[in-house]
């Protein structure tokens, strides 16, 4: 009787009144002691006012039933097409899929602060949500993003400052994800002073190029075993990995990133190449630079580097491995300064390596100069009590 004056009563009311009328029809069929007739009836009233004009009536709807497991399956489908009903527990991963693929911002948003989302929804989201939606899913902790799931908002929104600052804050994002951000900022850098005209076309780039290997030196310094692997693998894709990079990480000390470099471009295990690597004499080593197709006129600059690598010692520190040593720096440069074969291209890389080297060394003593004047007035203070 109740529900058949509601259906009469609609047709004439305003439409907060019948979003009002609707939301107490809807808790009364989720918590009233209703008979079967009653319930059956109340939940066809309910179904008919999917189709009310006003969306206020599907938002009141969508209120009472959005976090209720009990609620009616069909209406919690039908308002999934457009109330952001994100915690409610009846969609499964399939209709959480479908609703990012067709709904508007505001639902992937919804679905992508979801706790526990799964894996496939995730993607979903990487693949086709808006910028809005990949920053609600990557601030969400709950969920759970494949390597592939982050590499593709680094792809489609990373030159976007608000979701490149929200990924690199993350200690578990993925190295290669994490270079793929880098190289985004430094491309949105670079365009900004192109556009203003500061510097030339050749030397942005040439400053772009060496910030982005600068970078991936202190992400490779922080990356072990498959994140390593993983973003060896990102740098060969983009051609990353060239030989400038490659000879870097070894005059910083980074074997491992030099290792599986090597390992990369010749397909060979790493067991192998550090094998290799290690045997006395420039045959081996020779053999391996050719296998990598590296440039034959870098090969005495790798020799003399690992050679004075394995007297010095390699990096034992992050900072270590993210920095040029200035010392095995200058041997190279000075050997292939006296070498006929050495091209003139690297012999500029070297120089600009020796220069980096040389100011980053300044800078650390600067810096220690500093910390040790802070400190000696609490040293004497100490020593005269």
């Amino acid at each position: 009787m109740i529900v058949r004056q509601f259906i009469s009563w609609i047709r004439t009311a305003p439409a907060g009144e019948r979003a009002e009328a609707t939301r107490a029809l809807a808790r009364a069929w989720l918590i009233s002691d209703l008979t079967e007739d009653d319930r059956a009836a109340a939940e066809g009233a309910l179904l008919m006012m999917l189709d009310d004009a006003s969306p206020l009536v599907r938002q009141a709807m969508a209120q009472v039933f959005a976090r209720s497991a009990e609620a009616p399956a069909a209406i919690v489908q039908a308002l999934s097409l457009d109330q952001p009903i994100e915690h409610s527990p009846l969609l499964i991963d399939a209709d959480l899929v479908d609703i990012v693929a067709t709904g508007n911002c505001e639902m992937q948003c919804a679905i992508a602060r979801r706790i526990n989302l799964p894996a496939s929804v995730c993607a979903a989201i990487a693949e086709v949500g808006t910028p809005a939606a990949a920053l609600e899913l990557v601030e969400n902790a709950h969920a759970d993003l494949a390597p592939f799931s982050w590499d593709r908002i680094a792809e489609r929104h990373g030159h976007l400052a608000a979701i490149r600052e929200s990924m690199l804050v993350l200690d578990d994002l993925p190295a290669a994800t994490r270079a793929t951000l880098v190289a985004k900022l430094s491309d949105t850098l670079a365009q900004f002073v192109l556009t203003r005209n500061w510097l030339s076309a050749d030397r942005v780039d040439r400053i772009a190029s060496e910030a982005r290997d600068r970078s991936t030196l202190n992400i490779a310094a922080r990356s072990r075993g498959h994140d390593m692997r993983g973003l060896v693998r990102h740098l060969r894709a983009t051609g990353q990995l060239t030989a400038g990079l490659i000879l870097r990480a070894l005059l910083s000390g980074n074997l491992e990133l030099f290792d599986h470099a090597l390992s990369e471009l010749s397909d060979l295990p790493q067991a192998r190449v550090s094998a290799l690597l290690h045997e006395r004499g420039g045959a081996s080593l020779r053999a391996l630079l050719i296998r990598a197709g590296l440039p034959e006129s870098t090969f005495a600059a790798f020799k003399v580097a690992l050679e004075a690598s394995q007297e010095i010692g390699y990096a034992d520190t992050v900072a270590g491995a993210a920095r040029l040593r200035r010392r095995t720096v200058e041997r190279v440069l000075t050997h292939c300064e006296t070498d006929q074969q050495a091209a003139e291209p690297l012999l500029i890389l070297l120089r600009r390596f020796a220069t980096e080297s040389a100011r980053e060394e300044a800078r650390m003593f600067c810096r220690e100069q500093i910390a040790e004047k802070a400190v000696a007035p609490i040293r004497y203070e100490l020593i005269a009590a």
